[in-house]
């Protein structure tokens, strides 16, 4: 009984005292395809909700910076109907693609 104390006292001293874990940190970008749809549908409710266009573009930016606002809702879309999201997600996320497309001219050029 006392070795077996003693193996887990010494256990928990290593582990968090000696070679504890540091918070670990993955980039949203990093994040799988399903994932990041879900947090574009996410931002086009809440565009849905406070009409804002230029947080709902920051919100995309720090999702990816490797892409254009524009291509990770477009991406989003596409995603959303292979995973059988609803049509009424999917008409969100459409709206806001419209409203990119429409508002921010030089996103649109930007995507590929």
């Amino acid at each position: 009984m006392t070795a077996i104390l003693f193996g887990l006292a010494a256990g928990l001293v290593y582990g968090w005292v000696l070679k504890p874990s540091g918070p670990g940190y993955a980039e949203p970008a990093s994040l799988r395809e399903d994932y990041k749809t879900d947090v574009v549908l996410m931002t086009a409710e809440i565009f849905a909700d406070d009409a804002e266009l230029s947080a709902a573009v920051d919100r995309l930016e720090t999702l990816d910076k490797s892409q254009p606002p524009l291509r990770l809702v477009q991406q989003a879309i596409l995603t959303g109907q292979e995973l059988g999201y609803a049509r009424a997600d999917i008409e969100t996320l459409a709206r806001l693609f419209q409203a990119l497309q429409t508002a921010f001219p030089e996103i649109n050029e930007a995507a590929p």
